[in-house]
């Protein structure tokens, strides 16, 4: 007896489910965008040093000059690199006969070079405008930005719940997203995107804990990956998206501003009834309880729930210690210590390969919205094929061969040459895909396996950990200076680590949702022990 069977009563996977579910999952498909968006925001368009007087000094080589011929003459100012245009110097003076034309010029022929000292000009082919165009940051944006999500909110979401955390969440999100495309700074863009990412942390972890905690065993399975497929559908929407605007400061408006309409509609939410038992709040479970029984279509039900059945099936869990949980439940005992050191590693392994390739699209040569597409597009199948095996499998295997596979397909990049671009992209399109479907795993396996009383502690530990090896993702592609398959190197080897730790965890699938700490030690600790008294 426990609490699935209380929601078993109040009509298990029922219409309360399907519209909690749907509710809250439409913030998911702008989540993407969140995740996503310095790639438009913070892409860096085509440039090369800013030239002054350029139309004067191109027509004292007897040309004439027009919008459509300046870029024909720029080689005469800005030295060759590699297949294009330095991104970084110009010639002190005109070289013209570099042009390899029969003009008269003024310049010398010394090649003699200096630094952008008056800035860059940017191309408006791909992007209008982004927050490098305006200030002239450099690739080590990404880093700042993606360590806004170190910031957690364990302690609150503990003390206050889901449903308050996530409706802050949603209005902190909405207010300080739209906020941020007034920045008129670097330091002010940085800011705002660090409070937003904060938002974006307490929206994904208290939207997915509300959703698994209200769904009965045998349908987390499909719920959490329909999840997941949602969030796919927002990477295809956001390159749909940017590509209509590309203006930074219009994207932000356009995927932060809906949050406002999802804030006044998140007060339908029901709060998780398992959290409020367990922190002695018995009436306001039993109300929420009897709300769900009567939209199921279950009023009988709704009339037999009382504080003595809770009483009856929520027993043991109701008379553990109210003490204050904290993050070091999460080590306290040796199944917890195993449990989150291993999923330490998966997390961060998955976000460390995933992020890597998800962040870097300008770097594989084709158009970066078609690129955003075809991302977001191959994890459809990539999902769908999770379903399955997480159905059939079980967790801990399908964890380990997503992690496994997306090893093997990283190494074998390594052996492939640059000029095979296509098929170097299609690998680096399935690396995507093994990962995407390994985050989809872990975010399931890791809600089952933390029990109510520290699932969201536990959850923001594990974010942190992927929020840590997003960030060292990019900062890891500078390792190609030194041999340009050791980035490949780290990435794989990262996956194939983690894949063989995932092996160490315990499986869940069927499995209840566990409620207290002791309830994983005496699953573990009977699991083990079974074998032997048979």
């Amino acid at each position: 007896m426990g609490f699935t069977d209380l929601l078993n009563d109040a009509g298990g996977f029922g219409r309360f489910q399907i519209i909690h579910v749907v509710l809250l999952s439409i913030p998911s498909l702008l989540m993407a965008s969140q995740n996503l968006l310095n790639n438009f925001t913070a892409g860096v368009p085509r440039h090369y040093c800013k030239i002054p007087n350029v139309t004067a000094l191109a027509g004292a080589s007897n040309n004439s000059v027009t919008e459509q011929n300046i870029v024909s003459l720029l080689p005469a100012f800005i030295p060759l690199e590699g297949s294009g245009l330095s991104k970084c110097t110009r010639y002190v003076h005109a070289q013209w006969h570099l042009l390899g034309e029969n003009i008269s010029h003024h310049g010398q022929h010394t090649n003699v070079t200096e630094t952008c000292v008056e800035g860059w000009t940017y191309e408006k082919t791909d992007f209008l405008s982004t927050i490098v165009s305006e200030v002239s940051v450099k690739d080590y944006f990404c880093l700042i930005l993606l360590y806004c999500y170190l910031v957690k909110i364990q302690n609150s979401i503990s003390q206050f719940g889901r449903k308050v955390m996530l409706l802050w969440s949603y209005f902190q999100l909405a207010v300080l997203g739209t906020f941020t495309s007034l920045s008129t700074s670097y330091l002010a863009y940085c800011i705002f995107r660090f409070l937003t990412g904060m938002s974006v942390s307490g929206v994904i972890l208290n939207a997915f804990s509300l959703k698994v905690e209200w769904i009965p065993t045998r349908h987390r399975t499909m719920v959490g990956t329909m999840s997941s497929i949602v969030f796919t559908f927002g990477q295809v929407i956001l390159a749909a998206v940017a590509y209509s605007l590309k203006d930074w400061r219009l994207l932000h408006v356009a995927v932060c501003s809906p949050f406002f309409l999802v804030f006044l509609y998140s007060w339908w939410y029901s709060e998780s009834a398992r959290w409020l038992l367990l922190v002695d709040r018995p009436e306001e479970a039993l109300r929420h309880l009897q709300r769900v029984a009567r939209i199921n279509g279950r009023p009988e039900m709704a009339d037999k729930l009382t504080l003595q059945v809770l009483q009856s099936h929520m027993q043991n869990e109701m008379q553990s210690p109210r003490t204050d949980r904290t993050a070091y439940d999460l080590l306290r005992t040796p199944v917890m210590r195993r449990i989150s050191m291993c999923l330490l590693v998966v997390w961060f392994s998955t976000s460390f390969a995933y992020y890597g390739l998800a962040m870097d699209l300008q770097k594989f040569g084709v158009n970066i919205y078609l690129m955003q597409v075809i991302f977001g597009a191959v994890d459809f199948p990539a999902k769908l094929g999770v379903l399955a095996m997480l159905s059939f499998l079980g967790r801990r295997v399908s964890q380990a061969m997503c992690l496994l596979a997306s090893a093997s397909v990283i190494f074998a990049n390594i052996f492939i040459p640059k000029d095979m671009q296509i098929i170097r992209t299609t690998l680096a399109v399935l690396g995507k895909a093994f990962t995407s479907a390994s985050f989809t795993c872990v975010y399931l396996y890791t809600g089952e396996l933390y029990p109510t009383v520290i699932r969201q502690t536990g959850m923001g530990f594990c974010s942190t950990m992927a929020r840590v090896g997003s960030m060292a993702a990019p900062a890891f592609l500078i390792l190609d200076e030194v041999f340009p398959a050791l980035p490949s190197v780290v990435y794989g080897g990262s996956s194939l680590f983690a894949g063989i730790v995932a092996f160490m965890l315990p499986e869940t699938i069927s499995t209840p949702l566990p409620d207290t700490i002791e309830d994983v030690e005496k699953k573990l600790h009977c699991k083990i022990t079974q074998p032997s008294s048979d």
